[in-house]
């Protein structure tokens, strides 16, 4: 059941990989998985993203670490709380137009005052050709701040180590919740024209 598992997710991250996304250097995103799993960072959830494969790729060849496939972004917010009941550490990884699915249980996370940390892989802005993307992408932010969640936006591939750092320190030692913001400057547009890969 679990090999089951496990091929079902490498299918999974197969096809976010392959949606088009222009994902750039892989240097950051290996030192920010570095990063997370040094500071203890134990259980990840993911909806596929190409924006966030290399996180999962890496979380999933991990034996040290539970890699959780959600049918809905929501689910990651229960998890992460559920992992810190357990004395676990968890990130969400999500796509911005994930974000809206989250809203309700997001309450979960203000009144209960859980710490919550995610990492949102942004849509609807810099070079975007799905008009479809916009209205998530662009209501990420106010929502997330609707909901008690600090805010940090990510651009520049040597700013996201320190902000990541810093978003950690918050979520697990401050106590509160994080989206740091992955913009579409850093992960590159997706390309939606033939072929592309």
């Amino acid at each position: 059941m679990r090999v089951q598992a496990r091929e079902k997710r490498n299918v999974e991250v197969t096809m976010a990989k392959n949606s088009g996304a222009n994902t750039g250097t892989t240097d950051w995103k290996n030192g920010l998985y570095d990063l997370l799993r040094k500071e203890g960072v134990t259980q990840f959830c993911y909806v596929p993203d190409a924006g966030h494969s290399v996180l999962i790729e890496r979380s999933l060849a991990d034996p040290e670490v539970h890699a959780v496939s959600l049918t809905t972004e929501e689910e990651g917010v229960a998890l992460i709380a559920g992992a810190h009941l357990g004395g676990a550490r968890a990130v969400l990884l999500m796509q911005s137009s994930g974000v809206g699915n989250c809203v309700n249980m997001l309450s979960l996370i203000k009144w209960g005052k859980f710490p919550f940390l995610t990492l949102v892989s942004m849509r609807g802005e810099f070079g975007e050709g799905n008009p479809w993307q916009f209205a998530m992408g662009q209501s990420v932010e106010p929502v997330l701040h609707a909901m008690g969640v600090i805010c940090m936006r990510v651009e520049h591939p040597e700013d996201v180590l320190p902000t990541v750092n810093a978003a950690l320190t918050m979520t697990f030692k401050s106590g509160q919740a994080v989206a740091v913001m992955l913009g579409q400057k850093l992960l590159g547009a997706k390309s939606f024209e033939r072929g592309a890969t």
